[in-house]
């Protein structure tokens, strides 16, 4: 955990205004008691954490950066642009495990996209209590969803004019204290500060607060600092200017007053909501607001807490010590002063550990109270005149709360934690990267569940594992023929592992003896690697090195280099999970080769299956294309087909259920019958029945859908089965584009005793017939209607008259149709598309 989360860049202070506004008003609406908005970053794919509100941001900092293709809840809600809820911890873990493994706590939470005309800005994101089924949520999410659009039009007013990416976060969140449940029993005044004129106008709560100093605390911005706090004066004039510029302060401001009572200033802006500000009879337009709040003795607990004979303290839900008691000061070994007004881990840097951590968490998103353990480093010396500590286990209680969170503290007596399953925690090195839980060996594994080609593989590798431990550099070697090759590689200099390429096991390096001992070798600095390694080439950076051996069951699979811009040491804990989470990259590396394999042979069948070319007719032109998945084995079942049938043609589209070999082998055998039954020019329900009865005697357990046309390309007359698949789109000559109403059956496989209904069309010369399977209309979170919808429109657009200007054949429409699928880096399925259209005079064979 650092020691203060990061501020934004300087932003517009309407952005700012904006998404704090925003987000205050949804965990309002919702009951929650966090929140905040992801923003879309100038890194394309990536999404920023750009305002939380109601928790630390130190303490979630693994979440504030997320690229879109993760399994996140947020992440799915910007790029299908579709509102996710989660009303509890177990639809949570059912649906995104890894987010689940992250924070496995009681909470249920709402993510609602953020739109414009011109697009997704971001994700609208509350935290709230977890409640026993979606329906229960229905009426939250009806609210946010208005919020959110009202919120997407605000940022579409500001983004106008300017370049598109103005509406864009960098940087770490601000973070913001939530409204309190209830009134604070301390004095609290508000103020406002124009910065323009200079001038600044208090409320009357606030002249009560300021006492005596109240008269000059309006004549100009440094009197009303002074006013202030006289010892603090330009540190409030600097947050002050800061806010300014678009940059408040992500936690309050600890000052004191001339007396020495404690003072918090909280600052926000700019703010230009003249009708808000009108309402609090304050000025408004470009002002910069701000709260002034002396805290009063019963605001966090009673004084009889001090005489207690534990320790009690108590945090804001920003982590601000607001209370301690004097024994709570002698167990963390701080003196009160530096404890109160800091955040904790501020004031107490040794709890910087993993475990602690954790468990904040949960008491920042459970309901439950929290018992855990904390081991307290060995500082001879550093303990308060008069202390008696006993050991150094402390035995801490965490009791959530809606606005604090009061802690307990005694000594531990060296009793271990079996509560939480977690090993005592030690203190960590200074500037050490926290081993935070979301990069626990469990959670990689998630990952890694997901992943079944060796790109994905080492793409999970980058982003799971890197990041915990401040990585910088990954490459990663797979054994083939007793050489190791190069499979990834992220932040080396260009070519510097060129000359590793293909090394034998017979080479004493680093990453091979690793490999064949089957030991990790880890080194503090690039100097610890050369004195081990003389004469090996090194970079130009001075960091530590992991060398870590890819093993899965005993066999070798290649190894693992992890770089570090700086030196640094490993733990043992560290060479431990290292180890470990090497286990599991090399059985994800083993899986990935077989998964490989197979889908390349389920390639080499498909590719000999499909047509090469499709039969020519000089009434008739055809063109049809094909497009694998990307996700899993990437190949399926969908075929598509022209097959002569007596006089006529047999237009065939179809999709077996399921993908791999199994798929392609069963679509094969599938399109042969059809081609049997269509050459023997049966009918398009004998075709549909014979076909089905064979799928049946296959026994494979697979089932398929298709759509069977017999066309007469002299009169255009047309009849159609339609087993269990999209119904065909026809585009008249007028452009007029509909789906054919046809009759339908069941798909092939399920009942041997099925009938499938014939029905009649008419095909006009220049008209348009196209066949597609699902994967070219179905998205993830999308009604598959609005799919056939939009190609349906798309098809009237290609025989648009702009479009016929440029003489496109068929087949340059068939390449307009699946362009966007094409372009499309994450097809979930296989896509098959099938056009054809009746010429109005024959074409001549030359």
């Amino acid at each position: 955990m650092t020691g203060s989360a990061e501020g934004a860049e300087r932003m517009p202070g309407r952005l700012a205004a904006l998404l704090i506004d925003a987000s205050a008003e949804a965990i309002s609406a919702a009951g929650g008691h966090a929140g905040g908005v992801y923003l879309r970053s100038r890194t394309p794919g990536l999404l920023r954490l750009a305002v939380l509100e109601g928790l630390p941001g130190p303490l979630f900092r693994p979440w504030w950066r997320l690229h879109v293709d993760r399994p996140f809840p947020v992440a799915d809600a910007y790029r299908l642009g579709v509102e996710v809820a989660l009303p509890n911890a177990t639809e949570t873990m059912r649906r995104y495990p890894q987010f689940a493994a992250g924070l496995p706590f009681q909470f249920g939470s709402l993510h609602i996209p953020v739109a414009g005309d011109s697009g997704v800005f971001g994700v609208l994101t509350v935290l709230l209590p977890p409640a026993p089924d979606a329906t229960e949520l229905l009426p939250v999410r009806e609210r946010l969803a208005r919020l959110a659009e009202e919120l997407g039009a605000a940022l579409e007013k500001l983004q106008d004019g300017e370049e598109p990416s103005a509406v864009s976060w960098e940087g770490g969140p601000v973070c913001v204290r939530p409204p309190a449940s209830r009134p604070p029993t301390g004095r609290l005044g508000r103020f406002v500060w124009d910065p323009v004129t200079g001038t600044v106008t208090t409320d009357e709560r606030l002249k009560l607060v300021l006492g005596p100093a109240a008269g000059a605390a309006g004549d100009t911005v440094e009197g009303f600092a002074r006013a202030v706090s006289p010892g603090d004066a330009e540190g409030i004039l600097a947050a002050l200017r800061e806010a300014a510029g678009g940059r408040p302060p992500a936690l309050p401001l600890c000052v004191h007053a001339a007396d020495g009572a404690l003072r918090l200033v909280e600052v926000w802006g700019p703010y230009d909501d003249s009708a808000q500000a009108a309402e609090a009879a304050l000025p408004g337009r470009g002002t910069v607001r701000g709260a002034v709040l002396e805290p009063g003795p019963g605001t966090v607990a009673d004084s009889a807490a001090d005489l207690l004979p534990e320790g009690v303290f108590c945090l804001d839900r920003l982590g601000t010590v607001v209370y301690a008691n004097p024994r709570a000061a002698a167990l963390l070994r701080r003196p009160r002063s530096e404890l109160l007004g800091r955040t904790l881990w501020e004031g107490v840097p040794w709890l910087n550990q993993p475990t602690f951590e954790d468990h904040l968490r949960g008491a920042l998103l459970s309901p439950d109270p929290v018992h855990f353990h904390v081991r307290r480093p060995s500082t001879p010396g550093r303990e308060p005149a008069g202390s008696s500590l006993d050991g150094d286990l402390l035995a801490m209680s965490v009791y959530p709360g809606p606005d604090l969170l009061t802690c307990t503290l005694r000594p531990g007596h060296h009793v271990a934690d079996t509560s939480s399953g977690l090993p005592d925690a030690q203190p960590e090195q200074a500037g050490a990267p926290s081993l935070s839980p979301l990069y626990r060996p469990i959670v990689l594994a998630i990952a890694l569940t997901e992943a079944v080609t060796a790109r994905q593989v080492s793409a999970v590798v980058m982003r799971e594992l890197l990041p915990a431990f401040g990585g910088r550099r990954l490459a990663i070697y797979l054994l083939q023929e007793r050489h190791l090759f190069l499979a990834w590689e992220t932040g080396f200099p260009k070519g510097f592992l060129a000359p590793f390429e293909g090394v034998g096991l017979h080479e004493r390096l680093p990453g091979v003896e690793t490999l064949t001992s089957g030991r990790p070798l880890f080194f503090d600095s690039m100097q610890q690697l050369s004195d081990a390694y003389p004469g090996i080439a090194l970079d130009a950076t001075e960091g530590a090195r992991a060398f870590l051996p890819l093993i899965a069951s005993g066999r070798p699979v290649g190894s693992c280099i992890l770089g570090f811009d700086r030196p640094r040491s490993f733990s043992t804990e560290e060479q431990t999970v290292l180890t470990a989470m090497a286990g599991l990259i090399a059985h994800a590396m083993e899986k990935a080769r077989r998964y490989e394999s197979e889908a390349a042979l389920a390639r080499g069948l498909q590719q000999v299956l499909l047509p090469r070319r499709l039969p020519q007719h000089p009434l008739m032109e055809t063109a049809g294309r094909y497009l694998p998945g990307t996700q899993g084995m990437e190949v399926g079942g969908d075929w598509y087909d022209v097959v002569a049938a007596g006089d006529g043609l047999a237009l065939v589209i179809g999709d077996v259920q399921g993908h791999g070999v199994q798929a392609a082998a069963t679509m094969g055998q599938l399109r042969s019958a059809v081609r049997a039954f269509a050459l023997g020019d049966r009918p398009p329900d004998e075709v549909m029945s014979g076909t089905n009865r064979l799928l049946i005697d296959l026994d494979s357990g697979l089932f398929a859908s298709c759509c069977y046309i017999r066309l007469d390309p002299a009169t255009g007359l047309a009849q159609a089965a339609v087993a269990g698949h999209p119904r065909p789109l026809l585009r008249r000559p007028d452009g007029r584009t509909h789906v054919v109403d046809l009759p339908g059956g069941v798909v092939l496989g399920v009942d041997p005793q099925a009938q499938y209904p014939v029905a009649e069309l008419r095909m006009e010369a220049g008209a348009v017939l196209a066949l597609y399977t699902d994967g070219l209309v179905e998205r993830p979170g999308f009604d598959i209607d609005d799919g056939i919808s939009a190609l349906r429109v798309a098809l009237a657009r290609a025989g648009s008259p702009a479009a016929r200007a440029g003489a496109r054949s068929l087949a340059s429409v068939a390449d307009r149709l699946t362009a966007k699928a094409r372009h499309t880096a994450d097809r979930p399925d296989d896509i098959a598309l099938l056009l054809a259209t009746r010429r109005a005079t024959p074409l001549h064979r030359k």
